[in-house]
């Protein structure tokens, strides 16, 4: 009798950030050698502000890639330089001109968002350093408007000045840019630990994102960075640590990777990791041991 393969749907948008060195499609190639059925990639070096233009044969090798239809999702992250809220005129508009190349860049290899830490006030408060982000992000996309890529909003754990660290600072971006539509949103599962919101309980991170989709939506939900915690809660500090090594534990991931409501939103680690990439390949298995059979 021939045996049943399994079902494909029951293999979730799981992966990790990969590499793009030596170019965007290595990522592609990274991310297949571990099993990964979606990936996040920088498009350019994340710790430099600009980069030459994609020749067209670096975004053919990427779009072409015969294996690139084998991921369900694959999307990007900005550089960490960017942001939007600084305070010194030469900063930001350093900041300005990244983040506007950058999405040209990952919309020219057709990704469908740029994951983005908010900005940070750097001293003038946090309703001022909001503000200047919705302005930011105005200016933006009014000088690309074909550009199809959105920015995703990452949560944050509220280090230094950062802003995102709450719900309601995602919330008044989100309500206050005059292109909302062209805005998503990526939650962190350590930065919202170190933000204050426990989820650490199946419990807990059921309340936490009960309160994510009152004042955000799960509409919004573009990607989950699945990210153990190396410091407690509430401790304001970004330090990612492997799954269930972490303060948060296990209990959390759980109710995330059996969710129905996050079936399609891919989820992707940003945990420490060798060249080898055995410790991604260890994390998702992990994860993938949480869903319900």
């Amino acid at each position: 009798m021939k045996q049943k393969s399994p079902k494909k749907e029951k293999q979730p948008l799981l992966g990790a950030h990969m590499s793009s060195g030596g170019g965007a499609e290595k990522a592609i190639d990274r991310g297949l050698s571990i099993g990964c059925t979606a990936i996040q990639l920088f498009v350019k070096n994340n710790m430099q502000w600009f980069a030459s233009p994609f020749s067209d044969k670096e975004i053919g090798a990427f779009l072409d890639h015969p294996q690139r239809g084998e991921l369900g999702s694959i999307f990007a992250h900005s550089g960490y330089l960017i942001n939007l809220a600084a305070t010194t005129e030469d900063f930001h508009e350093k900041s300005l001109r990244s983040l506007r190349e950058e999405l040209v860049r990952a919309d020219q290899l057709q990704l469908p968002f740029i994951v983005l830490h908010p900005g940070a006030h750097m001293g003038a408060g946090v309703e001022a350093g909001l503000d200047k982000i919705v302005k930011s992000i105005d200016g933006i996309f009014a000088a690309i408007p074909k550009v199809k890529t959105k920015i995703a909003l990452e949560t944050t754990a509220g280090q230094g000045s950062s802003l995102g660290h709450t719900f309601e600072h995602l919330e008044y971006i989100l309500k206050n840019v005059r292109q909302p539509e062209r805005l998503c949103v990526c939650v962190d599962t350590a930065h919202l630990f170190a933000a204050g919101y426990d989820v650490s309980t199946q419990t807990g991170a059921k309340k936490v994102f009960a309160q994510f989709h009152k004042l955000i939506g799960f509409d919004r939900l573009a990607a989950l960075h699945l990210n153990d915690s190396k410091v407690p809660l509430a401790s304001h500090v970004d330090r990612h640590e492997h799954i269930g090594k972490g303060k948060i534990g296990i209990e959390g991931f759980r109710y995330v990777m059996n969710e129905p409501k996050f079936t399609k939103v891919p989820k992707v680690l940003e945990t420490p990791k060798g060249k080898e990439m055995t410790e991604d390949v260890e994390n998702m298995a992990l994860l993938r041991s949480l869903i319900d059979k």
